[in-house]
This record gives structure tokens, C-alpha cells and sequence, in this order.
């Protein structure tokens, strides 16, 4: 009844100022006639209008004088704080406040209109039943043509159910980073251009090994050249993946780490404006990628597989000791045959030149005899298949199949690895004995040069189409006479032969032109010896 009251009496003044701007009588104030010229061209809007839009409008509107007593509240403030109008009005506004509000947040907004600035911040008030909620609030003072305050302008709505949504997402969030962070498999998000959108700790703790290489790009590398993985079309298709073991050799640590790596889809928010009206079809996409460590388990795979591997090994350097040992007989042997030979083809006569002929052609039956024996005795080498291999791997077999010499040498191992490296086709065995040389030779190198300090560096890495691993030593170097002399049959520069045929280059060179690359020593490098292997990436089968 007191509204309906309110609405027409409202109504009744309203209609008189709309027909005093109609025709103003002569000497009206133009202050009073500006006040209600929206467009300053005489177009009036009638006062009518801008009552009952504040009154209708859907946010809680109040108007108080400077000491903030309240003239003025339309129907949103009615309903949202249960206070009817006449409750209110001619009350201090601080008759919602709750004590919840830090004292500091009322002076900073009596600062801020005080100095005829807009305040923006949030309260806790309380409604007429004292249930407390939080107001989004706007303070505007409004200025008199003097330009002082004259009255304040509030409007305020209710966000208490925005605030709880904000809160349980931050719990939801705050929960899902627990759960990620306490896994203690490596979890990371990542978007289709390869960009990480969040992480755990197992993740960060990989990132710090990894010197600062994101560990989501090694795992892509790993993962692309081991199943043909692709990041873009698995987003854009939705095809996951389960218990893909990788390898990665991370710089500055002697043994590789291995993980398991399993991907799945997962929708990515999209947050740009312009897409929120978009089909389900057209939202991007992220993968998930958890990586769980089985470094420790592979390891005791590697364990049994290297003795496998050592048994092996000694079987083939057996054969190839004895292949050594029979091959230098034989080129030792040709010598004083080749000796007989051109003495039987010297021009001559006599009885006595006879006699020493036939000796001769004797001797030399039985010397081709004995050849014949020994290119029997000759054992044969295995034949091998070819597969797929990691460089990495087999390297690192072969130093851990030669940790005994090196710790007699005290040799110190410089180990630096190409995290990810492309597989090559080739004869592992064959591959492993390349390397093996090689490793040897340092370590006698080193063991000759007599220093304090004795260093080996193995390091890999692709270039292009080709994998280049490099051996260094800090050893006496080789001369540049002896450079190519190093690479001949029964060749050996060693200052202490030793049980050495020289046939370890000479080995190691055919198995690096059975794989199709090269081996090269580094005639710029000084402080020792540098060789260079490059094996393509591709290579074909040998028939």
C-alpha cells in the first residue's frame, strides 16, 4: 500500500516537471533547465524516464548525501538487502556494514570519494535478517556546478555465489596441483604447439638434470624417432599411446635414465572471446604426458644383458686375437719367401747353383704348405644380422665393459652424450668392437704419455643426415708422418707393443666401411688425439 502510495505521488511530480520543461516559465534559472538537457540541443528527456529506469534497473542503487545518509534506493536494493525504502532511507548507509570489513577498507574508500574519485571494491554486508553477503561496490560522487560534493552515487549487487564458485575452483585447482605434485611419476601438459601449460615437481626436478632443456622436448624427440610419434595430428586425433619406453642421455651424468611415457588427449579451455560461440568440433586440444621412471629396473635389465654382452665380447675378441696373432704370422712369413722367390729367379749355372735351387724350391714347398695351414687355422667370424641400434647404448656398454682398465689407467671419462640420438642399422656387435678399439687406444695412449692427469672424451651428436661420435684423448697425439701409416695391416706406433699386432685401426676401419661411414683423426687438434666417426643415420642392409 506505503509502494503503491510512493509510485503515484512520484508519478504526480513527475508529470508537473515534465510540463514546467514543456513551457518554463520566464526567469527560470537555465541551471534548471540544463539539468535535464541530456544531448545540451533542447532535447529533453522526460524526467519520467530517468526515474523509472533507476527505479527497474537490475543493480541496487543509492543515493546518500555527503555524511552518506541515505535520500534514495530503488527496487533491486529493496529486494536484494530486505529493507523496504522507508526502513532505510534517512539512515547512515553503514547500517549494512559488517564487521567482517577490515576498518582499513572504509578509510581507504572515504579517501578515495572524499577526493571526488570512484571507489570500486568489495564489502561484506549483511541483509535485514543479518545474513552476511558480499557487495561488488561502485561509490561515484556526484558535484554540484561549484564543483563540490553533493551527494554520493552507490551501486552495488549481490557476488557472494561468485565468490563461492571462484573458491571451489581454487580448491579443485589447488587439489589437482597436490595430486600432481605428490605423483612421483613426471605429469606435464602440452599444447599442440608444444608449449607446457602446467607441471609437477617430478617435472621441475627433471628440468634441473636436464641443465635447463625443457624435458618435454627430449620426450618428443625420444618419442618421434622410436614410434613416429607426432604431437600435432595425435591433439588433432586423439591418439594416446602407453608404456613407451625411452632413453634419454642427459649431459654431466655417467648412466642414462629411462621412462615409461603414456599420452592421452585432454580438451584445452579455450578463453579467447571470439571462440565462445564456436562448435565442439573446433576446440583445441592438449596432451597429457606422464613419464614414470624405470631407470632402476632397466638397469638390472642391462645388468644381465651386458654379461650376455661381455661373454660375447671376449668370445669375439678371441677370435679376432687369434685371427690377429695367425694374419701377422703370415704377413711376417711372406717376407723371407718373398726373399726365396727372387733368389730362385736370379740368372745363373753351375752344379752348386743347382743344388741351392733345389734346397730352395723345397724350402719353399713347405713354407707354402705351412701357409696354407695356417690360412685354415684362420677361425671364421661370426656372421651377424643387422638391426636398429643406439649409438648411445652401445657406446655406453663399451665403457662400462672397460671400467676396469679405465680405473687401473686412472683414467677420468668426459662424458657427453646427445640427449636424443636418431637409431642407425647396423651390426651391434660389430659396432661395439668399432668402439672398443678406440677406447683401448686411448687408454694406452694416455697410460704412455706418462701425465698425472688422464682424461677420455666421448661425445655424440648428429649432424644432419649423420651421427659423429668423438674420441679424445689428452695422450701424445700422432704424428702427422704416422697420421695414414696408422690405418696399415701390422702397423703399431706403440712405444710398448705389448701383445699389439697393430690391427686394431686397420679392424676398426673395415667395420666403419661395412656401415657406410668414415673415421677420420683430427689433424688441427693439439694436446693429444681426436677421432672422428660418422656413421649415416639410413643405412642399408649388407647382402
Amino acid at each position: 500500500m506505503i509502494q503503491q502510495k510512493f509510485s503515484a505521488a512520484n508519478g504526480d511530480v513527475i508529470d508537473a516537471i515534465s510540463r514546467f520543461l514543456a513551457a518554463p516559465p520566464e526567469g527560470t534559472p537555465a541551471e534548471v533547465i540544463e539539468a535535464f538537457d541530456s544531448f545540451g540541443r533542447g532535447q529533453f528527456l522526460p524526467p519520467k524516464l530517468f526515474l523509472e529506469t533507476v527505479e527497474q534497473a537490475p543493480v541496487a542503487i543509492s543515493i546518500t548525501d555527503p555524511a552518506a545518509r541515505i535520500l534514495y534506493v530503488n527496487q533491486a536494493f529493496e529486494s536484494l538487502t530486505g529493507y523496504h525504502r522507508d526502513e532505510v532511507i534517512g539512515h547512515n548507509e553503514s547500517m549494512l556494514s559488517s564487521r567482517s570489513t577490515p576498518i582499513r577498507i572504509y578509510q581507504e574508500l572515504w579517501e578515495t570519494i572524499q577526493a571526488r574519485q570512484v571507489w570500486q571494491g568489495t564489502l561484506v554486508n549483511h541483509k535485514k535478517n543479518k545474513e552476511e553477503y558480499l557487495a561488488e561496490l561502485v561509490i561515484s560522487p556526484v558535484l554540484t556546478a561549484k564543483g563540490e560534493i553533493g551527494y554520493y552515487l552507490g551501486m552495488h549487487r549481490d557476488i557472494t555465489a561468485v565468490h563461492q564458485l571462484g573458491q571451489q575452483l581454487k580448491f579443485q585447482t589447488s587439489l589437482t596441483e597436490a595430486a600432481l605434485d605428490a605423483a612421483p611419476m613426471v605429469m606435464a601438459m602440452i599444447t599442440a604447439d608444444r608449449k607446457v601449460l602446467m607441471d609437477n615437481h617430478a617435472y621441475k626436478a627433471l628440468l634441473g638434470d636436464c641443465r635447463g632443456v625443457e624435458p618435454v622436448e627430449l620426450f618428443l624427440a625420444a618419442l618421434e624417432q622410436q614410434i613416429g610419434f607426432d604431437l600435432a595430428d595425435a591433439c588433432r586425433t586423439g591418439k594416446g599411446f602407453t608404456n613407451v619406453e625411452v632413453r634419454l642421455d642427459l649431459a654431466g651424468r655417467a648412466t642414462p635414465r629411462w621412462f615409461a611415457c603414456s599420452a592421452v588427449r585432454v580438451d584445452e579451455l579455450d578463453e579467447a572471446a571470439q571462440n565462445y560461440f564456436r562448435e565442439q568440433q573446433q576446440t583445441r586440444y592438449c596432451l597429457l604426458l606422464i613419464a614414470n621412471e624405470v631407470t632402476a629396473s632397466r638397469k638390472r635389465i642391462n645388468e644381465v644383458r651386458l654379461n650376455m654382452i661381455r661373454a660375447s665380447m671376449a668370445e669375439q675378441q678371441m677370435v679376432e686375437t687369434m685371427r690377429e696373432a695367425i694374419s701377422g704370422a703370415m704377413f711376417k712369413m711372406q717376407v723371407p719367401f718373398n726373399i726365396i722367390r727372387a733368389a730362385l729367379a736370379m740368372p745363373g749355372n753351375g752344379s752348386d747353383r743347382c743344388n741351392v735351387c733345389q734346397v730352395l724350391n723345397q724350402a719353399l714347398e713347405s713354407g707354402d704348405e705351412a701357409m696354407e695351414s695356417l690360412q685354415a687355422a684362420l677361425p671364421n667370424r661370426a656372421r651377424e644380422q643387422t638391426s636398429t641400434v643406439n649409438i648411445n647404448e652401445i657406446l655406453h656398454e663399451v665403457m662400462r665393459l672397460s671400467t676396469d682398465r679405465l680405473l687401473a689407467s686412472g683414467v677420468v671419462v668426459d662424458w657427453r652424450p646427445a640427449a636424443v640420438l636418431s637409431r642407425v642399422t647396423g651390426r651391434p656387435n660389430a659396432l661395439r668392437g668399432l668402439f672398443k678399439y678406440l677406447i683401448d687406444n686411448a687408454i694406452q695412449a694416455v697410460n704412455e704419455s706418462g701425465q698425472d692427469y688422464r682424461e677420455i672424451r666421448l661425445k655424440s651428436w648428429q649432424d644432419e643426415q649423420e651421427l659423429v661420435v668423438e674420441v679424445t684423448d689428452n695422450g701424445p697425439g700422432i704424428p702427422d708422418a704416422k697420421r695414414l701409416k696408422v690405418f696399415e695391416p701390422f702397423f703399431c706406433g706403440w712405444a710398448r707393443a705389448d701383445e699389439h699386432a697393430g690391427m686394431g685401426l686397420t679392424m676398426a676401419q673395415e667395420v666403419i666401411v661395412g656401415h657406410g661411414g668414415n673415421m677420420e683423426i683430427d689433424a688441427g687438434f693439439r694436446g693429444g688425439c681426436r677421432v672422428l666417426v660418422r656413421l649415416p643415420v639410413k643405412v642399408a642392409e649388407e647382402r
